[in-house]
């Protein structure tokens, strides 16, 4: 197994403050871009969609729950399954009471998605001990609309602002992880902002794992040989 090179203690400072400097300037150079992404333009939302949730049958600003932001987590979890996506259940897991509770602190709520009809998803909830708002889209065009439900029989397959035609078979669909932010200004809802594929990689395990020796574990990562089994891309921590 290849583990980090043995140095001095001198030669690990100095190695050390070079590696800092690089973090340093991608700090600097996330700051610019999450202020980009602050600038995006915004795009006002016509259709009147209808979740079912806690609450019974809601609308998309409903979902709010009296925030100005709603950061909206997409869960693959296909009406036909009876278990939500092992990756997106790990994520979720994760999520602890005090992270939703210094959201809404900044006025965002943070609530779950799937086309799966309401029953399965408050049973799966349930079962694993979830505490966040799980609505259902069954029935509507919304998973479809954020490109998180892939159809080839309604047209061309784009997933991640591109065309993706390999993600699903000939006459299916194909469930997709993605996180859409929008808006509410007054009566008005709009959507800013969606990240798909590994642009959801954010907190969680992950975020800490980085800041680690041996990484995410997985076989994608540099420097490669730091360890004795390599793990597929697949977030959902199994053994």
């Amino acid at each position: 197994m290849a583990l980090p090179e043995v140095v001095s203690r001198e030669e690990w400072l100095a190695a050390r403050k070079a590696l800092l400097a690089r973090e340093k300037e991608a700090t600097r150079a996330r700051d610019a871009l999450n202020a980009d992404r602050r600038r995006l333009p915004m795009v006002r939302i016509g259709t009147e969609y209808v979740f079912e949730g806690p609450e019974g049958k809601v609308g998309l600003a409903d979902l709010f729950n009296g925030k100005r932001q709603l950061l909206l987590q997409h869960v693959m979890f296909d009406p036909d399954w009876e278990k939500a996506c092992p990756s997106c259940t790990a994520g979720i897991d994760e999520f602890a009471p005090g992270l939703l509770t210094h959201l809404r602190a900044r006025e965002t709520e943070y609530v779950l998605v799937s086309r799966a009809p309401y029953p399965k998803l408050e049973a799966y909830a349930a079962e694993h001990g979830w505490f966040l708002n799980w609505y259902s889209s069954h029935g509507s065009d919304f998973n479809r609309d954020f490109n998180v439900t892939l159809d080839a029989e309604a047209g061309e397959v784009e997933y991640n602002y591109a065309p993706r035609p390999e993600l699903v078979a000939p006459g299916e669909t194909s469930e997709q992880p993605g996180v859409s932010v929008f808006l509410k200004e007054g009566d008005e809802v709009f959507h800013t902002y969606s990240a798909f594929a590994r642009g959801v990689d954010f907190g969680g395990a992950y975020g800490l794992l980085d800041l680690t020796p041996l990484g995410r574990q997985e076989a994608w990562e540099e420097p490669k040989g730091r360890y004795e089994r390599v793990r597929a891309a697949m977030p959902d921590f199994a053994e």
